[in-house]
Order: structure tokens, then C-alpha cells, then sequence
């Protein structure tokens, strides 16, 4: 699909092209906006604001800190591994003045997962919250860190607010386990350090690497995308065009649950509302759905990014549903696929209607989005400006409109590589002509239909299809029948093995009060074809998923396997 042909058809709504050159890196960017909003709010958390004055000072002494004090040289990596608190913006954006290069670390990461990371980007220094910083000190003689830098939750706000907090924190909930990290320094030492000297503002090119984003593992082993400065750049500027459609310049409160150190959050909070002047409510913890719902309780919100078991998880609250919702302008999701019954829950609760995207770590992560105001349920909207996106077969070959195939994507905003990955990069990219690599066309692995009025839907995961008797069975669309069941709250499809057909159809459900399996299967029988209906049925009080709420069929995959060895 060419961009000529989404601006023909819409030509008032759709963005056009834009210029990913328009800025030479994070930080020119960076220092343009901090300074237009100085006054400004930029990200609020637990009772206390950052204004982007404060956001430009404190980061600017955390990276006089890393290049005097640590002698950390451009290029280098830092692992952050932090939560949806103030200190992440000001550390992210210190290290990126610095001139190093952003390794987000997932906090719930076990020691195991921490050591893999540290050690595959060669990261020379971490930033770690005391909460899980026993952890790292398991693990950290068997890496390359030689720096430690730790914080506690209110280690940026003021004198009694911070003891309180902090001292909440570690003595009366017990969530700072006992630690050891000789050499180790606090987050409020080194900003003291680095207050002393001014910083040497690195100029980074478009083309170096910004940030290594690791996959989330859910196909596979780990892999740190390289996502450079004008690839975060360029999607900062292609969600720009159609956030404002809903959002004005520097008034608006966005209400941030999902975690920034996944791309999805980080490109929206750090990226898109940092170039428009306007605030994230950070939420450090959003599986505590009552105490989320009170902090919302104390704001007036303009818009909601989250995702599907969010928007559900939400919505069965009825302290949320008594909230005041005639300020919120905008609701985005992405991250997993968006059910029918989930948006229109959401949608009667909040009169809100949500604007799903589409996108992955390889591609920084928008590809593709519902403008607001020109919505399609059910669709994950129209590729992002500057964007082509193509479904292709199994021979890489083009489909035409309508047809289903592996969805392959070519912009700006598409990673450098992986690290240090040569042949997994090669791979995951289209073949030319001849077959060998060229690092065009990027495959996503997910099979979707272009429709003719430039929409697209996402069919499923190429690797998660279901062969039952040769007929291919999707899970997403088992699953959406099933989750429009008035009793379902979550449901997960796989493919187990079966004598008979090959494969069979297995779902994982979680229920809100009381449902049999023969019900269940009978309202298949009413919506599928029968060789799509589950042949079993396991009830749950949970489904496993990422630490961003998407459910995790691979897991699943995995205890069937060890079962019925």
C-alpha cells in the first residue's frame, strides 16, 4: 500500500509525510521543548510534580554525573530498571545527554532474565529501585556493570514527604528486601555530584542508537532492538499528527499505567507529549486497581493509555465507573488485540471510544493507528504516515487487497537491527529478488487483510495458528467469541495435540461468577464452525501474561507440553 492512496481517501484526517530528519536527535528535541514548557507540568507521581524545568536541570545533573564521576564515554550502555516513577524521565534523558545508549529494564525481571540482558548489551552501569535491588546484587559479579545506582520511590520529593513515603515503603509494607551492593551509590548522591558540573551535551547523530529495546520474549529468546534517534524521532512525529486530532498543546493531563520502559508507553509519555508540552500521571503500580482508581479519584484526566485486561480490569470496578469521565478526550490501546466486548464496556462506562493501534519493539512501535473520530472496531486503523505496509505469502510474495497474509512493513520508524545479531536481523526482514538479505521490508509475524478502504485487521500470530484436521483456526477468533460471553472476563486459545485432527482446540478461561463447560460450548457451537469450537475447557483464576498485560499463549503452550510428556 502507497501513502498516496490513504491521502486520497482521507484526505482531511490523514497526517501526510513526515520529516524524520526533522530533528538531529532525542535531545535536540529534548532541549527545544523543556525549554518552550519550563513552567509547564511534565509528569506527576504520588502527590508530586515534575515541571519540564525540573525535568531539564535534573537530568542534566545526572548525566554531568555519569561523564564526570563514572567516566562513562558515548555510545555505552546503561540498564535502567525502574517503574512508572519521576526519577525514570530524569535518567532516561540524562543518559541520552550523556550520549549513551537506554537499556530498559523490565523491574519484575528475574535474576536469570536480569543477567541475559546486562550481559548481551554489555551494559556498563545500572540504575535499579531499592525494591528489587537484592536481585541485581545475586547477579552482578557475572556481568560487565561496574557502576550501581539506586533510588527509592520518593527519592524526588520533598524532605518529609519523601521519609514518609519511603519509610511506607520499606518499613510498613516490606516491599525493600535486604541488600548488599558494596560501591553502590543513591540516586540523590549522584544528582548532588553532578549539580557541581555542568554537563558536555553529546551531539548524537539520527543514526546512532538511542535506546536497546528487548523483545518481550514471547517468540523467542530476547533480542535488543536497536531503536536509534531517528526512528524514535520519526514515530514521535507520526503518533504527533494524529494525537492532535484529540489533544491540545500543553493543557492536557494523560493518564500513564502501562510501564514506560516498554516502547508503547515510552514513545507516548516520553516522546509524543514531551514534543506537545503536556503531563503524565505516572502509575507506579497499576495492578492495584483500588488504589489506581483513588488516585484518579484526585485528578481531572484527559486521556487513557492502556490495553484490553486493563480497560476490563477497569471497568469491573464500580468506584472507577462513579468517576467523572467528561474530560477524557482520547483512550488509545495497543499492546495485545482489542475486544469487541472490552471497547464497548469502556465505552459505556466512560463515553469514551477507544482508538486501537498496531505496532512491535522492531518498529519503535507504531505502525499503524484509528484516527480519532474515524474509528473501525475491530481494526487496528490505518498504517502511520510515511509508512507502506504490504500482507505477503509464504513465499514472500505480495497478496492483493483483502487477502490474508503476513503483514511486512517499510518506514522510517523500523529498528536498526538487533544487537549484535546479524543473521536474526537478515531474518527478520523480507528477502530481496534474489534471496539474500535486504533490510527493507520488515516481517511482522502476524497474518492481517488490508481492506480496500486502507483499514487493516490483525488475524493472529503466524507462529499461534491452530491446524485442526487441516483447517486453520485462529485463536483470536475463538477467543472474541468467547470473551463476549456475559460471565468471561479473560479467555486464552492454543492448539494442543490430538490423535484424531491433529490439533485441537484447547482455552484457558476466567470467569466473573459461575459458568459450565457444557454452557460454554454451546455458545461456541451458536458462533463457530464446528471444527473451531474448544474440544477442552480449563477454568482459571488467573491467565499468565507480560508485564504489560498481554496474555501469554506460550506459556500455556508450555505447561501442555511438560503435561503430556
Amino acid at each position: 500500500m502507497n501513502e498516496q492512496f490513504f491521502q486520497e481517501r482521507y484526505p482531511e484526517n490523514y497526517p501526510g509525510t513526515i520529516d524524520a530528519d526533522k530533528y538531529n536527535s532525542v535531545i535536540e528535541l529534548f532541549d527545544r521543548f523543556v525549554k518552550k514548557f519550563a513552567d509547564r507540568p511534565a509528569f506527576m507521581c504520588l502527590g508530586h510534580t515534575l515541571s519540564y524545568q525540573d525535568l531539564d536541570v535534573l537530568s542534566a545533573q545526572f548525566a554531568s554525573y555519569l561523564q564526570h564521576e563514572l567516566g562513562l564515554q558515548p555510545g555505552e550502555r546503561i540498564a535502567i530498571q525502574l517503574p512508572n516513577i519521576l526519577q525514570y524521565p530524569i535518567v532516561v534523558f540524562g543518559a541520552m545527554r550523556a550520549g549513551l545508549v537506554v537499556v530498559n529494564t523490565n523491574p519484575l525481571y528475574t535474576e536469570r532474565e536480569m543477567e541475559h540482558q546486562f550481559n548481551d548489551s554489555g551494559a556498563k552501569a545500572l540504575v535499579v529501585l531499592a525494591n528489587m535491588a537484592d536481585k541485581a546484587e545475586k547477579i552482578l559479579s557475572d556481568t560487565g556493570i561496574q557502576h550501581v545506582i539506586v533510588t527509592e520511590v520518593a527519592d524526588l520529593h520533598p524532605g518529609l514527604k519523601r521519609m514518609l513515603i519511603n519509610g511506607m515503603v520499606k518499613y510498613v509494607k516490606k516491599q525493600v528486601p535486604d541488600y548488599h551492593l558494596p560501591g553502590a551509590v543513591t540516586l540523590r548522591a549522584a544528582l548532588a555530584k553532578g549539580a557541581k558540573r555542568p554537563c558536555q551535551p553529546y551531539p548524537s547523530a539520527g543514526n546512532d542508537v538511542a535506546v536497546l529495546q528487548y523483545t518481550g520474549g514471547t517468540t523467542g529468546v530476547a533480542k535488543g532492538a536497536m531503536l536509534t534517534h531517528r526512528n524514535l524521532i520519526a514515530n514521535m512525529l507520526q503518533c504527533h499528527g494524529l494525537f492532535v486530532m484529540a489533544l491540545d498543546e500543553g493543557v492536557e493531563r494523560v493518564v500513564a499505567p502501562l510501564p514506560l520502559y516498554h516502547i508503547y508507553a515510552f514513545t507516548v509519555h516520553c516522546m509524543v507529549l514531551l514534543e506537545t508540552g503536556n503531563c503524565s500521571l505516572l502509575i507506579p503500580n497499576p495492578r492495584d486497581i483500588p488504589g489506581f482508581v483513588k488516585t484518579l479519584q484526585q485528578h481531572r484526566f484527559s486521556a487513557f493509555v492502556g490495553l484490553n485486561t486493563l480497560f476490563v480490569a477497569m471497568c469491573n470496578q464500580e468506584k472507577f465507573r462513579q468517576l467523572d469521565f467528561s474530560g477524557l478526550k482520547l483512550t488509545i490501546s495497543g499492546g495485545m488485540a482489542l475486544t469487541t466486548t472490552a471497547a464497548e464496556q469502556w465505552k459505556k462506562v466512560t463515553g469514551n471510544d477507544i482508538a486501537e493501534g498496531y505496532g512491535m519493539t522492531e518498529t519503535s512501535p507504531v505502525v499503524s493507528f484509528n484516527p480519532p473520530g474515524h474509528i473501525q472496531l475491530g481494526s487496528i486503523g490505518m498504517p502511520v504516515s510515511s509508512t507502506l505496509c504490504i500482507t505477503v505469502d509464504d513465499d514472500g510474495h505480495e497478496l492483493p487487497l483483502g487477502e490474508r497474509g503476513e503483514l511486512c512493513v517499510k518506514g522510517p520508524q523500523v529498528m536498526k537491527g538487533y544487537w549484535k545479531r546479524e543473521a536474526a536481523t537478515d531474518e527478520a526482514f523480507l528477502p530481496g529478488a534474489d534471496g539474500l538479505p535486504v533490510r527493507e521490508w520488515l516481517r511482522t509475524g502476524d497474518i492481517a487483510v488490508i481492506q480496500d478502504d486502507g483499514y487493516m485487521r490483525i488475524v493472529d500470530r503466524k507462529k499461534d495458528m491452530i491446524i485442526v484436521s487441516g483447517f486453520n483456526v485462529y485463536p483470536n477468533e475463538v477467543e472474541d467469541v468467547i470473551a463476549d460471553h456475559p460471565e468471561v472476563m479473560e479467555v486464552a486459545a492454543i492448539g494442543v495435540p490430538d490423535l484424531k485432527s491433529s490439533e485441537a482446540v484447547k482455552v484457558f478461561v476466567v470467569v466473573k461468577s459461575e459458568l459450565s463447560e457444557a454452557d460454554l460450548r454451546h455458545w461456541c457451537k451458536e458462533r463457530l464452525t464446528n471444527y473451531k469450537v474448544p474440544k477442552y475447557v480449563e477454568f482459571r483464576t488467573e491467565l499468565p501474561k507480560t508485564n504489560v498485560g498481554k496474555i501469554l499463549r506460550r506459556e500455556l503452550r508450555a505447561e501442555e507440553l511438560a503435561q503430556s510428556r
